[in-house]
């Protein structure tokens, strides 16, 4: 199952797409419970906080939309 997920860049160039890139995973403990945020390693972009857990830390990049001064990357992730 691929799951499709949008990270945030601040600086162009840094990704293209058809690049496979390696995530890691941080935590937050909130009133709603534990939330999940990913960053792209070495810290290129980062994620939204999610309450479903990733299963894979890798990902194929499938899209770079410019989006004022930032980037929106979407990742391809494959899922077991």
């Amino acid at each position: 199952m691929i799951r499709n997920m949008d990270f945030r860049m601040s600086r162009e160039g840094l990704m293209e797409v058809g690049d496979t890139v390696t995530l890691a995973e941080s935590t937050l403990s909130t009133l709603a419970g534990t939330v999940y945020y990913y960053t792209i390693v070495p810290a290129l972009a980062m994620s939204n906080n999610t309450q479903k857990r990733l299963k894979t830390l890798t990902g194929t990049v499938t899209n770079i939309i410019p989006y004022g001064s930032e980037w929106t990357v979407t990742l391809a992730i494959d899922e077991p």
